[in-house]
């Protein structure tokens, strides 16, 4: 069998390979080519408007790029570089809205945020007026979160930990999966409908801070469940096997070795589900609803809360109420900014020690 024996050198392999790359400046001109292009078709074809120019420049682009990948490169660089630019394209149109919404909500609500704002009430104040703050519904966000959080963090790791660890695949296990991924999917509006019928209307429990409490926790545990249990399952079988092999018991072994090694992905999980209700209406408005003043006991009548505030000042449509509201927006996603780093340094002081 005769091989062929055919040196080739560095500089010759490196002029081999550079003739089938496009140059770096392709991809600039090649959106210059397709912004041209769009911008003169908008003049002679119905499509007009940024969205629909920007639409179709980004689809000219898409066939140029390709075009000219495949004339040059090849069949195969030329599908790298369409999925590519397709997976980038989708990260910023998921990106350009987040943006947007932030910065809208930063610009509007910078406004009316100052000290006096988060110090004050609503009491006796007009919504014509400029002025009042949001100290009442802060205070009642705060302690229905911690309620919904005492109640709905401790049940979804239980039943986390029972899936994993003790379910087995039983008739329980299952019942129990497939009623959090209804509860996933239900409306929060349902949630708090739920609580009034079955608690308020039912039980005779007042609309106050404890009722909105539970409504928000049923919204947490189906997020607190799918995260735990998902971090449960990637602690290695290993671990358990040695703690078992040393004759630790069961429970010990998922109090000491599986739960402080998930530690930290159930802590990420259980400040997501909070992110999550942090944020709901719906169900307040059934539950708690509105009091312009501070009411600090969370059984007993009334309580303001940041979705309910802002809610109440959109409604007014003033312009100092809507500079209100705006404001109460940028306080609501500080807040959970707020919770979300903290979680992240406890997580990593649990995980340094």
């Amino acid at each position: 069998m005769a091989i062929l024996d055919r040196t080739i050198s560095d500089d010759d392999l490196h002029n081999l390979l550079s003739q089938r790359k496009l140059p770096r400046w392709t991809t600039l001109a090649t959106s210059a080519t397709a912004i041209a292009g769009s911008a003169l078709l908008s003049f002679f074809s119905p499509v007009s408007g940024v969205a629909g120019t920007a639409v179709f420049a980004f689809l000219l682009f898409i066939v140029l790029q390709t075009g000219l990948s495949f004339a040059v490169e090849g069949k195969r660089y030329a599908i790298d570089r369409l999925a590519t630019t397709l997976l980038l394209s989708a990260l910023t149109a998921a990106l350009v809205p987040l943006v947007s919404i932030l910065l809208t909500v930063l610009i509007r609500g910078l406004n009316a945020f100052n000290a006096s704002f988060l110090t004050s009430t609503m009491r006796n104040v007009s919504p014509r007026r400029p002025g009042g703050g949001i100290l009442h519904a802060l205070i009642g966000t705060l302690e229905q979160v911690t309620i919904a959080a005492a109640i709905g963090v401790p049940l979804g790791i239980l039943a986390a930990v029972y899936l994993v660890e003790y379910g087995n695949r039983s008739r329980l296990a299952r019942a129990i999966s497939f009623f959090v991924d209804v509860m996933t999917g239900i409306p929060s509006i349902v949630a708090g409908l739920f609580v009034y019928t079955g608690f308020i209307l039912t039980l005779g429990l007042q609309r106050s801070g404890l009722a909105a409490g539970i409504a928000l926790s049923i919204l947490m545990i189906p997020v607190v469940v799918r995260s735990t249990e998902e971090m449960l399952r990637l602690v290695p079988r290993d671990l358990r096997e040695a703690s078992y092999a040393l004759g630790v018991p069961k429970y010990r072994t998922i109090l000491r070795v599986v739960i402080p090694s998930a530690s930290t992905g159930i802590i990420t999980g259980a400040m997501l589900a909070v992110a999550r209700v942090t944020g709901e209406t719906a169900p307040l408005l059934l539950t708690t609803f509105l009091t312009q003043s501070i009411n600090t006991n969370p059984f007993n009548g009334p309580q303001a809360s940041l979705p309910i505030y802002v809610w109440d000042q959109i409604g007014s449509g003033t312009p100092a109420s809507i500079d209100r509201a705006w404001a109460g927006a940028l306080t609501l996603i500080l807040l959970v900014m707020i919770l979300n780093l903290s979680a992240r340094l406890i997580a990593r002081a649990s995980r340094v020690k």
